[in-house]
């Protein structure tokens, strides 16, 4: 079968990746190249380095069009911006959700999964239709969110499962319509999301874990403003573990700490 992927963060670079070890991909439809890092120089996006390392063919328009090269299907997968109507009507499009649908449709069901304490979550294949993540249900499949993952561990363990259920589904899909019973929203990470409330030990941890390895929480330590990428609880305590002072590398806490006294 001959696939088009649509899909720009890690998470999509990801599942373009395991698909391409089964699949013939036509192309690769991404975002334009943006500033990236301290010297805003332009970088291409995580699914373009995948795909010229793999030899895939790569379109980024500005906005989401399809080039003159048919595929049977396209893959959506953190692709980042909403898809016409227009292109709908193209083809079919499968969307990748890390999340057990209908709860967490939107921009971060991660993060927001493990910032509510859920204890599982999963991954939807769905019809990529107008409204946010609400297309009928080709498959999912649940897993478990354990103490200690962070928001990395739930993405790599979710384009795992991904890459299985679209090898299952993309031979003949068909669909039952997504409930509406139990609609949640995961909004896009703001500043505010960041900020590590000190005082309230449990949401802290799981901030921490809720934003790393990607984003990055912050706090206020002994004065220093800084990344908190590491944290554990110690008998209700939030202990931090790696942390990243500003303007320094990412550090143990017990080498910050040395170098405070």
């Amino acid at each position: 079968m001959r696939l088009a992927v649509a899909a720009t963060a890690p998470f999509g670079a990801d599942v373009l990746e395991r698909l391409a070890r089964t699949h013939e991909i036509a192309y690769l439809l991404t975002r334009p190249d943006a500033p990236r890092g301290r010297g805003r120089r332009l970088g291409a996006p995580p699914a373009k380095e995948v795909a010229e390392r793999l030899g895939v063919p790569v379109h980024q328009p500005e906005r989401p069009a399809l080039p003159d090269d048919p595929a049977d299907t396209i893959v959506v997968c953190a692709y980042g911006l909403l898809i016409p109507a227009a292109l709908l009507g193209q083809g079919l499009w499968l969307n990748v959700h890390p999340s057990l649908l209908p709860r967490w449709r939107g921009a971060a069901p991660v993060e927001r999964a493990i910032l509510a304490g859920d204890e599982e979550t999963g991954v939807t294949i769905h019809e990529t239709v107008e409204a946010l993540d609400a297309g009928p249900i080709a498959a999912a499949e649940a897993f478990p969110i354990a103490p200690e993952d962070d928001a990395g561990a739930v993405f790599a363990r979710a384009a795992e499962v991904a890459a299985r259920l679209l090898d299952d589904v993309l031979p003949a899909p068909s669909f039952v319509p997504q409930s509406e019973e139990g609609v949640t929203y995961a909004e896009k990470i703001a500043p505010a999301d960041r900020e590590l409330d000190l005082h309230d030990p449990l949401d802290a941890w799981r901030r921490v874990r809720a934003l790393s390895p990607h984003i990055g929480a912050r706090a206020e330590l002994h004065g220093r403003r800084m990344l908190v990428w590491r944290a554990r609880l110690d008998d209700g305590a939030f202990v931090p573990e790696v942390v990243q002072p500003e303007g320094k590398r990412p550090m143990g806490y017990d080498e910050f700490l040395r170098g405070v006294r």
